[in-house]
């Protein structure tokens, strides 16, 4: 999620950031009728999501959601929840899904902005607590859900880690060679960096706002300890890249 030298100056980046999707697009066209009373006859797949966003929060995780709770909230007869979600658990996971794609966006742009003044591990751990912070509804699911959900969230959770971990993979390497550092296994350093950055990140929900600048002071520190001791261990004879 992070990468890497704090001092460097990143090479360019080839591929474009990522954006969130637009859950208020391609809306499908509603009406009301004297049969409904206030139901929609037709909805899209992103009302759902939406109705099912303003239902979760701090203290209610989408695996207490209920299909008929989520259906009322959309303004549609439960049977239509299943035009576009075979169950809640599909549901979840696109939610899951989502979350992860719109922070990846996010720590895209950041890791895009960073300059030599700005290094690339605060701008990206500055991104990620700042929509902590926002109470991204997104973000707390994806957080929560890893921890607390079913098998399958979980699973869908960990899905969306090793999609960051892949990614900051290939930014270590590229930030490396381009430094001419070296970094010790790579793939476990993504790792070490996306799992320590999901930790604080779940325990930094539930702290006071005043707490939190000290927590990402503290986070920034901790991934540039991984990033510098890789580095070192290259550096000392272990594995290069």
């Amino acid at each position: 999620m992070m990468p890497a030298n704090d001092d460097a100056t990143q090479p360019p980046r080839p591929e474009p950031a990522m954006t969130p999707t637009d859950l208020t697009a391609d809306k499908s066209p509603i009406a009301d009728s004297g049969s409904t009373r206030g139901r929609k006859v037709s909805i899209s797949r992103d009302d759902i999501i939406s109705a099912a966003l303003t239902l979760i929060g701090p203290n209610r995780s989408v695996s207490t959601l209920s299909l008929r709770e989520v259906a009322r909230e959309a303004g549609v007869a439960p049977n239509s929840f299943y035009r576009h979600f075979h169950d809640m658990d599909e549901l979840a996971i696109a939610l899951i899904e989502l979350a992860g794609s719109s922070l990846r966006g996010i720590i895209g742009e950041a890791r895009h902005r960073a300059t030599a003044e700005r290094s690339v591990v605060r701008s990206s751990v500055e991104a990620f607590m700042e929509q902590l912070n926002a109470d991204d509804k997104l973000l707390h699911m994806l957080l929560r859900e890893g921890t607390a959900g079913s098998d399958a969230f979980k699973q869908a959770v960990e899905k969306q880690l090793e999609f960051f971990e892949e990614e900051l993979q290939a930014d270590l390497v590229r930030l490396a060679a381009h430094n001419k550092t070296g970094l010790y296994e790579p793939a476990l350093t993504a790792k070490a960096i996306t799992r320590l950055v999901v930790a604080i990140g779940a325990t930094a929900m539930d702290l006071p706002p005043e707490q939190r600048a000290s927590a990402t002071e503290q986070l920034a520190i901790m991934v540039r300890m991984i990033v510098v001791g890789s580095q070192t261990m290259a550096a000392s004879g272990q594995v290069r890249i």
